[in-house]
């Protein structure tokens, strides 16, 4: 084969490589954006983690009876996909089942643009998924943060006493996935659960 044909077929070879890979990006990036509708629509479905649903009102919560022979350990974990920093005020707390309880958690957007993002709850074992009561959580909205902002967020639960006696640690995970770049011109939306809050400046 002459080099102008070997040099052609090379081309063609990039060219080929160069589509394949645009094609699994723009899947990889589209499946991005779907894990949020899914999620939500498992979660209309089950009932499970819902993301726009308080799990119990502040009234119930304050109306339980706490059980002071008990003490459950409840671990924090934190983790950002995208451009966000991310973290709990404490890595753990030792709480009493039916005692309202509020953790602080930190959230950085470290860009010089305007970030749209949403967070994702999850708790280990499974079992205790039932018994983790959330009053008030940043997860039940979608945060937008400015250019550089900071925000601190209050996630107020209660465990249920009815949590089996064998279960003594909770893990209550939060993923912050973004979602989309609003226009720059357009204000930050505060979340009505968003409390402390820092812009470059203040």
């Amino acid at each position: 084969m002459s080099k102008p044909e070997e040099g052609a077929v090379d081309r063609a070879f990039n060219r080929s490589m160069l589509v394949k890979l645009f094609v699994v990006a723009a899947l990889m990036f589209g499946f991005g954006f779907a894990l949020i509708p899914m999620y939500r629509a498992i979660c209309q479905v089950t009932g499970i983690n819902n993301l726009v649903q308080r799990d119990v009102s502040e009234r119930e919560a304050k109306n339980s009876q706490v059980d002071y022979s008990r003490t459950v350990s409840v671990e924090f974990d934190a983790n950002a996909r995208g451009p966000l920093g991310f973290k709990p005020e404490h890595n753990s707390l030792d709480v009493h089942p039916g005692e309202l309880t509020t953790i602080m958690y930190d959230v950085t957007n470290g860009q010089g643009r305007p970030v749209v993002a949403q967070a994702i709850p999850s708790y280990a074992p499974k079992q205790a998924t039932e018994f983790f009561k959330k009053i008030e959580c940043f997860c039940f909205t979608q945060q937008t943060l400015a250019a550089n902002e900071s925000r601190r967020m209050p996630v107020v639960f209660v465990i249920d006493p009815k949590l089996p006696k064998d279960v003594k640690t909770i893990t209550l995970s939060y993923t912050f996935f973004e979602l989309n770049t609003p226009a720059a011109s357009v204000p930050a939306q505060r979340s009505t659960a968003a409390q402390g809050a820092t812009t470059p400046g203040a």
